[in-house]
């Protein structure tokens, strides 16, 4: 995050402007005439962080008739299945009756890959009546902001994004393996923070630089990370919900700039099983409303109170918030001893093994670092968690334990090992449930426990190499 004391979002660049995001209805019918537009996707992230949505014409779009889609979308698995349990609380989901999407103007941008000249704009559901969603990822990023600005103070959020860089893979039943770079060699050793390795890529990053531009996404630095063909983009440090889009924007170019080169980009927290997982860290850092500055500062430069209250609130609920941070079988894949994954809640200075980092940085900047949540979360659910949970060690003033001088990895193991352990703990944890509301937390475990239906009905290699002919 850029050290600044005095902040509550990324100041944004005028040229950037530009791209994204306009003010209102009639300013982006003169925005999408300028750049004769003839299309506008119009999206929604589900559960997942998958966008849904319809394609319109652009005349058709501003014809002031909002799009409907059926209520379904936020309860549909990953596979494409829906829980067979009724959710009571959330009404359209019996009925399976329409929500109503309006669009958020300021998240208007070109989509550079398209054929013919064509926008997105990202939507917010709606029920008939006129209120919110309440279980849309959107809005249940906002809910908890909202408590936030309730009490006068802002979050400043900043997510580093890593992802894998693959051949295609046309069937499922074979590994993974390592892209072919501009050499015509592929990976065969790890090559953390090399440039050459990701010189390799140069024409692929060219597109998503150029395509993270025409968007008005911001990216802060990009490097090669530890596995191999992994790499890291990191954004600009603003406001919890931009940044959200940001991410879910920036996986849909990430993998559209791969498509053209004859690559996937995969988020998968763990896709090929002797390579380090993915992760989505999360930088967090608070401000006065009224003042700017970062109440984890003292005005002598010394760590406040607040700054370890809301250590104490990660250490304490995040393990009970995990499955919106691991939310996927193969996320807990990812949660291993020594390979840059934490397996507890331990906090440090400038320490990498353990769950919360504190990264050297001047007063201004202090923050903290949550570096449990995987590449394959949903970013407005996985932000929304851990602001969640910092928020609850704030407001109840919890005492963090002292920090670990050592490696994290010699203290127990104490995060949920399967999602279905995790689904337990979110369900049974009241204060949460509060923050993110019953309707959302029911839909979210009955997803989870589907998608976990369908994976068992999965034999796997290991089960026949070990099981077939020795029980």
């Amino acid at each position: 995050m850029t050290e600044s004391h005095k902040v509550t979002a990324t100041p944004m660049d005028p040229e950037t402007s530009l791209r994204r995001g306009v003010a209102n209805s009639e300013e982006a019918r003169r925005w999408c005439r300028e750049r004769a537009i003839e299309d506008i996707e119009c999206i929604v992230p589900d559960q997942a962080g998958v966008a849904r949505g319809k394609l319109m014409p652009t005349g058709k779009f501003f014809d002031d008739k909002p799009m409907t889609l059926p209520a379904a979308i936020f309860t549909q698995t990953i596979t494409g299945d829906y829980p067979d349990r009724d959710e009571e609380e959330y009404a359209e989901s019996i009925t399976d009756g329409d929500l109503i999407f309006r669009p958020d103007f300021s998240t208007l941008a070109v989509v550079p890959w398209a054929s013919d000249p064509t926008a997105h704009v990202i939507h917010n559901a709606y029920h008939r009546d006129g209120r919110p969603v309440e279980v849309s990822p959107r809005r249940v990023l906002q809910q908890v902001i909202q408590l936030y600005n309730d009490a006068g103070i802002q979050p400043v959020v900043a997510p580093e994004l890593e992802f894998y860089l693959v051949k295609p893979n046309l069937d499922p039943d074979y590994p993974l393996e390592p892209p072919v770079g501009r050499s015509g060699r592929t990976e065969r050793a790890r090559q953390a923070y090399s440039i050459s390795a990701v010189n390799e890529f140069e024409a692929l990053f060219d597109d998503i630089y150029e395509f993270s531009e025409a968007q008005g996404l911001e990216i802060d630095t990009l490097a090669h990370e530890a596995g191999t063909a992994q790499m890291e983009i990191n954004l600009r440090h603003g406001d919890p919900v931009e940044l959200a889009d940001q991410v879910f924007l920036f996986k849909r170019t990430i993998r559209e700039a791969a498509l053209r080169h004859q690559m996937y980009a995969t988020f998968m927290a763990k896709p090929i099983a002797a390579e380090p997982g993915s992760a989505m860290h999360i930088h967090h850092s608070v401000v006065s409303l009224e003042t700017g500055d970062n109440i984890f500062s003292t005005p002598d430069g010394g760590a406040s109170k607040e700054f370890l209250y809301y250590i104490a609130g990660l250490q304490t609920y995040i393990p009970r918030a995990m499955a919106m941070m691991a939310p996927f079988v193969n996320s807990y894949r990812r949660i291993t001893p020594h390979t840059s994954a934490p397996i507890n809640m331990r906090w440090g200075y400038d320490n990498r093994t353990v769950g919360l980092r504190v990264p050297l940085s001047d007063p201004a900047a202090r923050r903290v670092e949550n570096r449990v949540p995987s590449s394959d979360a949903n970013p407005y659910l996985a932000i929304a968690a851990s602001l969640a949970c910092g928020y609850l060690g704030l407001f109840n003033k919890l005492e963090p334990d002292e920090p670990a001088a050592g490696t994290g990895y010699d203290a127990p193991f104490t995060l949920p090992r399967s999602i279905l352990d995790a689904v337990q703990l979110l369900e049974n944890t009241p204060e949460l449930v509060e923050i993110f509301g019953s309707p959302f937390v029911s839909i979210y475990r009955g997803i989870k426990e589907t998608e976990y239906e369908t994976f068992m009905g999965v034999i796997s290699p290991w089960e026949r190499e070990y099981l077939l002919l020795s029980v």
